[in-house]
């Protein structure tokens, strides 16, 4: 066998599906805006990089729940609400259908909104 042959089995390299997978889409209502981000970006960040206004007072520390966002479609896609997320949001009355938008770091295509928007 070839070492050249040998090494190419060896190494996998990414196909065009696997490079498209680590980019997702996040929608936003009722603006109907949309902003593709790298997976694993906060939803914090994917609402500034739309230019919407998000409530924020603790520098996306997660200390101040003011970021919360209703999760429209694909919440089955993010990851379970932590503890400290569930004690943030009833330390500061947050409606617990929504998520700590500077706590959830997204992995598939979601559509969200804001009880201010």
């Amino acid at each position: 066998m070839c070492r050249g042959v040998a090494y190419a089995d060896a190494v996998a390299t990414p196909d065009l599906e696997e490079l498209r997978a680590a980019v997702v889409e996040i929608r936003f209502e009722p603006s109907r805006r949309s902003v593709r981000v790298d997976v694993g970006t906060t939803l914090l960040e994917a609402a500034r990089h739309a230019k919407l206004p998000i409530a924020s007072a603790c520098g996306s520390d997660g200390v101040c729940a003011r970021c919360g966002l209703e999760i429209l479609e694909g919440a089955e896609t993010l990851p379970d609400e932590t503890d400290a997320e569930r004690v943030l949001k009833a330390r500061n009355r947050v409606d617990g259908k929504l998520r700590l938008a500077c706590r959830v770091r997204v992995n598939a295509d979601i559509t969200a909104t804001a009880p201010y928007w």
